[in-house]
């Protein structure tokens, strides 16, 4: 049985049953006390497999440390290519809410098409562990192209916020209905930019106090890029860019991660972590140099060879997680490397 007492930023994390964690894209659930970290289960996606994913997996803990297994919470759809959780279809990034009102569990999914579309599937649960039931699919939020996003519940109230990077120009911010299954047509927008690889994408929402934060990625891939922290007094801002948050990161790459999901520890005053995928752990700092990407991107020269324009054939199952507590420099947040941390070190 393998056992841990500290997180170990981007060394290889084994559950319980000394496998490795297969939790990508990843977000975290809290109730009664218990700890559900889950994501992409990317076990079988091995180069030349044609395997995206293998369903949604999740994992359960009460001290951040150790992960038991708790199975397939989505399963995969093998028999059904048409199905958006067929193996073979570009699903990612699961985010689940939890709905009071209808005491309902609500999971959304971004799934990229072959036409270079992204859509949304929605499921619902009574239980966060399953079985969840798609009560819609190939949805296009307002019409849009929805890639990365974040789901956000505030608890005053109970309504609830759905951040979306529209393809490739822009973050909107949609107010969801009240069964969170849908939009309700009132949003904004924010980030507006031409076009990769400056375009934000994997929006990752947290709020300390009556301030908003939201840290967000550029758009290269599979390859590391510098993330950027934003702050706003509202779901809607107006949003002011603070920078990168990883300001030790000589880099540029966020530590060679993308930032999937922030959340603060219920049971400390001021802890908020951050879940980072390492994708390419193959990649040496040197190797991900994102100010160079981004240079060579835009003087209209070919990628380097080590950067796939085929993102399936990237070994994800290999893919490592980096976790970093978020430490306040006066009102801004930064991520500081650690080669190790425990939670009892935060009040």
């Amino acid at each position: 049985m393998t056992t841990y007492d500290s997180i170990r930023p981007g060394q290889p994390w084994l559950d319980t049953n000394g496998q490795r964690i297969q939790a990508h894209g990843g977000s975290m659930h809290v109730e009664d006390g218990v700890f559900y970290w889950y994501g992409e289960n990317k076990a079988r996606t091995l180069p030349g497999s044609g395997i995206w994913h293998w369903g949604v997996r999740a994992y359960s803990s009460t001290d951040l440390y150790n992960w038991e297994d708790r199975g397939l919470i989505i399963l995969p759809v093998e028999d059904d290519p048409g199905s958006p959780l067929h193996p073979s279809r570009f699903m990612d990034r699961p985010h689940i809410i939890y709905n009071a009102s209808t005491k309902r569990y609500v999971c959304w999914l971004k799934v990229m098409e072959n036409d270079g579309s992204q859509r949304s599937t929605i499921l619902t649960a009574d239980s966060f562990l399953g079985p969840y039931e798609m009560v819609e699919s190939g949805f296009r939020p307002l019409g849009m192209n929805a890639g990365d996003f974040d789901l956000v519940v505030e608890p005053s109230d109970g309504k609830a916020y759905y951040y979306f990077e529209r393809v490739h120009s822009e973050m909107i911010c949609a107010d969801l209905t009240e069964d969170y299954a849908q939009v309700t047509g009132y949003y904004s927008t924010h980030f507006h930019l031409a076009s990769p690889p400056f375009v934000r994408e994997a929006p990752a929402h947290f709020k300390r106090g009556t301030t908003h934060f939201l840290v967000t990625s550029g758009t290269t891939g599979y390859f590391p890029n510098p993330s950027e922290l934003a702050s706003a007094p509202s779901y809607h801002g107006p949003w002011t860019v603070l920078g990168n948050p990883h300001p030790d990161d000589k880099s540029d790459t966020s530590f060679r991660s993308q930032i999937s999901c922030v959340f603060k520890h219920p049971d400390k005053a001021d802890l908020y972590v951050a879940m980072a995928d390492r994708w390419r752990p193959d990649l040496s700092p040197e190797d991900s140099d994102a100010r160079g990407l981004f240079e060579r991107q835009f003087a209209g020269t070919p990628l380097p060879d080590d950067i796939p324009e085929d993102l399936s054939i990237i070994d994800t199952s290999q893919a490592d997680y980096v976790w970093l507590p978020f430490t306040l420099d006066g009102d801004y947040p930064v991520l500081q490397w650690r080669d190790e941390w425990r939670v009892e070190d935060f009040d």
